[in-house]
């Protein structure tokens, strides 16, 4: 059946703003819809309140609104169109469901006309309350766990009464796993079922029997019209059940399951996805397996949405999920779309994998000081990472490379735990770094037996870190004179980094690396095609992998490198690892805009990311992905492999910007703003000579490597005083401290986690305005782009401050000193692209706090706000193909737009909620206000002296 050419218009629900379990893999599908939709030649029209994202671009939709999501917008955006005919809200997450389900019930899209696509109210209502999809299950012969809805707390106490403990509590309608909990003893029970009920927005839970020790299993499936059900995907949780599986280490292909149970999971869940009404699109099903021989299957829940793991399912396959689930919504069936990898074979067929993805979540308990760090059924995970293989330990290796958390993979880098009483204890309750202990306890020779008894992980994996282990036992009896091919090869095969292996045979990682070369162990590139080289796939998705030398008929040797190489003008765009608080979506969005002006200006675009959420490593975002960590040793092959003009660090975060130092040094081009300048920007004390050599004001301050220093300088600069290491993101590590015993603490605290830093101390202007610019320079000229007055007082980080563009209290006198600053600053550091500059405003004079020669945070809030694409003209000034004189700037902004961060502080019970240098948000919204006047404004501007007062 051709497409429903009744639907001319479709409106699509976004997921709003970045919170804990609901994060960018939505605007990673509601992209990918828009651009399914319009190649259908439909109308696409987007409500959504985050303008951190590619997905709220003016180019991505043909009205794109950035309002609230609430009932009321909805209803002036159907006035506004009522040629709407039909809303898909599939690819919002929980929000954009909610939000229809209240639509629904208000009447609204029956007052309207409009038709609700890719999933019907009833199969939500099924799916989302516990009660009736238990019956549901029993219904269509489905087990489930004995499990009891009660909504109140007399009737909880009854049912736990009569099932004994312990139990899982599962709050209905919400997302991320807020409400829930894990309750393991009758003392623990009133205050984790109060909390679950008032988590339900309908204060309803389910009380489950609880299946801990069993194993967990999700299935990707889509379903069109036909009643067609393919699976994309299948992942394995290697964490058993009470881990939400947002905070689960998960593979995909499934690794442990036997081929009959498999192929019972498949029939269950395309009978569950029958069952729950008669809709087109994704769904995510999870199920429980007993970990005996028998393997019973027991149903968790089903998503009748693309999900959190259907971004990284469509990563690990190449199977586009949002994008065909938006053309089934519009009434295609599979077997009429194409495959968009191989683009000759039909979409109707279920991806083959000859490699292994692990997927690790990425935490970010740090800024979330006394937060509960042992993982459970409530998810906390800021963002993730993926990693490609050839094997189990190679993309598990590849994945702990791309965390970023200072650990070169599993073992032989010095910092692994020697405390047995401490690695007990992170086996018993699940502790973030879980996926490294594991290896610990190996090492310190805790029995596989014992540790699968504590964590019950399954043994298959507990044997293949044991192996990992044995290698690198078997390594470190050679030097790097004496070690064979084989052996190299066998380190490089499993996924071990040249840094590792160095540790491993005490001698530096360069020597590794020419030791590597010496000997022809080299990375080769493979494609990621669905079809495991059935078919010829055209899609260039590449991971890396390491293979023997095979010979041809003619006796040469020859290896399988699928990534060609082409003669064309190249650039590499760093993308910048996983989300966290501090860098985000907002990085994506200039990678994105970075990629698609390099292209505009003619150059073969490489994206190299190892985030499965996001647009960047979309299969066809840039002319090559290379979906690798970005950690040096993989970046320097890609280098090498491409030979590209040149490489551009700015739009990656502090991720791709701490790579500039390595680029610099081995004369790889960085285009835009040199190293030198960057450098010279991050290092507190060397810019903070830059300003005083242009006469620039900033507080007083001094620059520390110890305590003892800290403690002299505090008395020359008198307190408060603000402590800033260098080098960091989102205010790692900055604290007003009031005395010096504060500050001896936060000093030693720091250079332990950070050794070998540079330590800021500022004065702290107490009661100060606090304001930011960001600006484009070429190099002889600068352009501000805009400037944004934080309503919460100096101290509050700027991520975590309502801000407003343009400013709304500050005189001639201090724009004029903001303006003066920030064009100064931008061509004393020799800027090439983009700069953000921040300020301290008292008594009507500007000091600076910082400068950073690189996309900001709110370079894409401003680009919305004006209806400007500064990346896209930055990037081309970066290359050097446009002068500033070349654009011209008409920002349109009516009143004022506010940046509203959001936080996710209902994730960890009793946390400081205190907001102050280190950032703690997780998104922001962003909401327009004519004047003012508004309640809003009144409100944020009420609550602002709240904040550091003495």
């Amino acid at each position: 059946m051709p497409k429903n050419n009744n639907i001319k218009t479709m409106l699509i629900i976004g997921s709003g703003p970045i919170v804990i379990g609901q994060a960018c893999e939505f605007d990673y599908a509601g992209s990918q819809s828009l651009r399914s939709l319009r190649e259908e030649g439909i109308k696409t029209i987007l409500i959504n309140s985050n303008p951190a994202t590619i997905m709220t671009d003016p180019s991505m939709a043909d009205h794109v609104y950035l309002k609230p999501l609430t009932t009321k917008s909805i209803i002036e955006i159907l006035k506004d169109h009522p040629e709407i005919d039909a809303v898909l809200p599939t690819m919002g997450g929980q929000t954009a469901l909610n939000l229809c389900i209240e639509a629904d019930d208000k009447g609204i899209w029956e007052d309207f006309g409009v038709k609700i696509t890719g999933v019907d109210i009833d199969a939500i209502n099924i799916t989302e309350d516990r009660e009736k999809f238990r019956k549901l299950m029993q219904d269509i012969g489905v087990g489930v766990a004995p499990s009891k809805t009660v909504t109140s707390f007399l009737q909880g106490k009854e049912v736990a009464q009569a099932f004994g403990f312990p139990l899982v509590i599962r709050a209905s309608f919400t997302l991320g796993g807020s409400g829930a909990s894990i309750v393991y003893a009758e003392d623990q029970f009133e205050e984790l079922l109060t909390r679950g009920l008032e988590a339900s927005p309908i204060h309803e839970v389910i009380i489950d029997k609880a299946l801990l020790g069993w194993k967990e299993f999700e299935l990707e499936l889509l379903r069109d019209r036909n009643d067609n059900v393919t699976i994309i995907c299948s992942i394995e949780n290697m964490d058993p059940m009470g881990i939400h599986t947002g905070d689960s280490i998960t593979v995909a292909p499934a690794m442990t399951l036997s081929d009959k149970t498999y192929q019972k999971m498949r029939d269950m869940a395309i009978k569950m996805m029958r069952s729950i009404g008669d809709f087109a699109g994704g769904c995510n099903v999870q199920f429980a397996v007993s970990p005996d021989e028998k393997e019973d299957i027991i149903a968790i829940e089903i998503n009748p949405r693309v999900s959190r793991s259907s971004a990284l399912a469509s990563k690990a396959t190449g199977y586009p999920i949002a994008k065909v689930a938006s053309k089934l919504a519009i009434g295609y069936h599979l077997d009429e779309l194409q495959n968009q990898i191989t683009q000759t074979t039909s979409a109707f067929f279920e991806p083959t994998l000859d490699y292994v993805i692990v997927k690790i979540p990425r935490w970010n308990f740090d800024k979330f000081e006394g937060s509960d760090r042992t993982l459970g059924l409530q998810m906390k995970s800021v963002g993730e990472v993926m990693g490609i293989g050839r094997s189990f330990q190679e993309a598990l290796h590849k994945a702990t490379q791309s965390l970023e958390i200072k650990r070169n993979g599993l073992g032989a880098d010095g910092k692994s735990y020697t405390d047995y009483n401490q690695v007990l204890s992170k086996l018993e309750f699940a502790s973030w770094d879980r996926v490294f202990v594991i290896y610990d306890a190996i090492q310190m020779g805790i029995p596989l037996s014992r540790i699968h008894e504590i964590t019950k992980i399954d043994m298959w994996f507990l044997k293949q870190y044991e192996e990992l282990f044995n290698l690198e036992k078997e390594i470190s009896k050679y030097s790097i004179e004496n070690i064979s091919k084989d052996l190299m090869l066998e380190a490089k095969q499993k996924g071990f980094a040249d840094r590792q292996i160095a540790h491993m045979l005490e001698c530096l990682e360069s020597e590794v690396y020419t030791k590597r070369e010496e000997l022809n162990v080299n990375r080769i590139y493979k494609l990621v095609d669905t079809c495991a080289a059935e078919f010829e796939a055209h899609t260039p998705y590449y991971y890396s992998t390491f293979e023997a030398d095979v010979l041809n008929k003619d006796g040469e040797k020859v290896n399988a490198n699928e990534s060609i190489v082409t003669d064309k003008k190249k650039v590499i765009v760093l993308g910048s690892g996983p989300n966290r608080i501090g860098q985000g979506i907002e990085f994506d969005y200039c990678c994105v805009h970075g990629v698609m002006a390099a292209a505009e200006c003619g150059y073969e675009t490489i994206m190299i990311n190892c985030n499965p959420e996001t647009v960047s490593t979309d299969f066809d975002t840039a002319d090559k992905l290379y979906f690798e960590p970005v950690f040096w040793e993989h970046i320097y092959d890609i280098i090498k492999h491409e030979n590209p003009d040149g490489v551009i660090v700015q739009l990656g975060g502090q991720t791709a910007l701490k790579l500039a130092e390595k680029l610099s040094r081995y004369g790889i081009k960085i285009f835009g703003t040199s190293y030198e300048s960057l450098d010279l920007a991050e290092d507190r004390g060397s810019f903070s000579k830059l300003l005083q050599d242009n006469d620039i004001p900033y507080p007083e301050f001094g620059v520390a490597e110890t305590a003892e220093e800290a403690l002299d300088l505090a008395r020359e600069l008198d307190f408060p005083i603000l402590v800033r290491p260098s080098y960091v993101l989102g205010g790692q590590g900055m604290k007003i401290v009031i005395n010096e015993k504060e500050l001896e603490n936060h000093v030693i605290d720091l250079l332990r986690k950070i050794p070998n830093n540079k330590l800021l101390l500022d004065h702290y202007l107490d009661g100060a305005i606090e304001a930011e610019a960001d600006a484009i320079c070429d190099g002889e000229d600068v352009y501000i782009v805009g400037i944004m007055e934080h309503i919460e007082p100096c101290g509050v980080h700027s991520g975590d401050s309502n801000a407003l563009l343009p400013p709304f209290n500050l005189g001639d006198l201090v724009l004029e000193q903001i303006k003066d600053h920030t064009k100064k600053i931008a061509l004393a550091l020799n800027t090439v692209g983009l700069l953000n500059v921040q300020f301290a405003i008292k008594d009507d004079h500007v000091y600076i706090i910082e400068a950073n020669p690189r996309a900001s945070r709110t370079v894409p809030f401003i680009a919305k706000a004006y209806k400007e694409p500064y990346v896209n003209y930055a990037t081309k000034i970066m290359l050097g193909e446009n002068k500033l004189s070349d654009f011209t700037f008409n920002p349109q902004l009516e009143g004022y737009a506010i940046k509203q961060p959001v936080f996710s502080f209902d994730k960890f019970h009793n946390v400081n909620k205190q907001l102050g240098p280190e950032m703690k948000s997780t998104g922001e919204s962003i909401l327009f206000i004519d004047s003012l006047k508004d309640d809003t404004f009144y409100e944020l501007y009420g609550r602002r002296k709240m904040y550091l007062s003495k």
